[in-house]
């Protein structure tokens, strides 16, 4: 073995062991069903944030009409939209209004993130045991809201997040979405988190969380987390470190979400996100370069090598590594196996985004979405 093909065993083995461990984990060992039981009626309050929402909201109340007696009420906040959004609200408490209510929209207040404030104002206005929150793009299914209480109940959790199964369409949707899970479920260890309480073990998706409204209302809400863009997983982290129990599963069978429809919105979204969601510069280039390493530069240096003269089968197990974590993330999320072959593709278009979500949030005056300005260091917000 020459000193080159040791090299590339051993930073194989070093860089991809890990994730491939936790990947594996994650496949094997996660849960796949939440706990189904009659838990009652009235018991959840649906609160919906919604800014320039008017193709999704009405859809999405559909679906929560439809979870049955456990859901007391809808609740809707309308954060500035700019477009037909009041419009199909209005529609909707006229068609409903037993069950939907519009709560008062004010001012953004300084320092606060628009979703975060939004969703403290709903909470306010909540009367449930449960509140969950939900975005406009998220479609539950059928016995959602019940089987998320049930097994909130049966895991003693106070906040409970259902990682949703990603609807995907174009051909960008399908190369980059997946990236998503791939990047989380590589990284973190879900079985794990079960059963520790550390608060870096907390994680949660903003498509839809599940709080208890009295634990929620004693420790501040939204409020923790008013600052703060990838506020989702931040408000998972922080109940962890109040002592109380947050947890994340598996919720493919009670939630669906579309989050962007092509390449522009994929940009823009995971722009806004990306470098904020890594919480400090440090972090931000340790994971620019590992994943830049190991899931760029090592597979293109391996395949070079298995072409070249007299190279050694080493160079192609190399290669071959790289998209094992990748693999076994798309067979539990049910992915196509396509994209897992565009691996290296993927993660050099993400690498690229997250320069510019960088170069915007932290330099360049900010991130724009939806017609607001945010900047990732002591969050600044503007209102276009």
């Amino acid at each position: 073995m020459t000193s080159i093909e040791l090299a590339i065993m051993i930073a194989s083995t070093v860089l991809l062991g890990p994730v491939t461990l936790v990947a594996l984990m994650n496949l094997l060992l996660w849960p796949r069903r939440l706990k189904h039981m009659n838990v009652g009626s009235g018991l959840v309050s649906v609160l919906i944030p919604a800014r320039d929402e008017e193709n999704n909201i009405e859809a999405c109340a559909d679906s929560i009409l439809a979870q049955g007696s456990v859901v007391a009420e809808i609740l809707i906040y309308n954060d500035g939209s700019t477009d037909g959004t009041q419009q199909v609200i209005d529609r909707l408490l006229a068609d409903h209004p037993d069950t939907v209510r519009q709560v008062q929209s004010v001012s953004l207040p300084a320092g606060w993130v628009g979703k975060s404030h939004a969703c403290m104002k709903l909470a306010d206005c909540a009367h449930s045991q449960w509140v969950l929150f939900v975005d406009a793009d998220t479609r539950l299914k059928p016995n959602a809201a019940e089987k998320l209480v049930a097994e909130a109940l049966h895991s003693k959790a106070t906040l409970l997040s259902a990682w949703p199964s990603i609807e995907m369409q174009s051909f960008a949707e399908r190369l980059l979405m997946p990236l998503l899970n791939f990047v989380v479920f590589s990284l973190f260890p879900t079985p794990i988190s079960r059963r520790r309480k550390g608060a870096s073990l907390g994680l949660a998706h903003g498509a839809c969380i599940l709080a208890e409204r009295h634990t929620y209302e004693k420790l501040g809400g939204h409020e923790l987390v008013k600052d703060r863009l990838f506020e989702d997983t931040a408000l998972a982290r922080v109940w962890r470190e109040r002592s109380e129990n947050s947890q994340v599963v598996d919720g493919r069978q009670v939630a669906t979400v579309h989050m962007y429809e092509d390449f522009t919105g994929i940009w823009n979204g995971f722009s806004k996100n990306y470098y904020p969601a890594l919480g400090s510069l440090r972090s931000f280039i340790t994971f620019q370069f590992y994943m830049g390493v190991a899931f760029v530069a090592l597979p293109l240096i391996s395949l070079y090598s298995v072409f070249g003269a007299g190279s050694d089968p080493i160079y192609l197990l190399a290669a071959i590594a790289t998209l094992i974590p990748r693999s076994l993330i798309a067979i539990r999320f049910q992915h196509p196996f396509w994209p897992v072959l565009l691996h290296p593709l993927a993660i050099t278009v993400m690498l690229t985004l997250g320069m510019r979500s960088w170069w915007r949030s932290a330099v360049r005056g900010g991130v724009a979405w939806k017609g607001r300005t945010y900047m990732a260091d002591g969050i600044v917000i503007t209102d276009d």
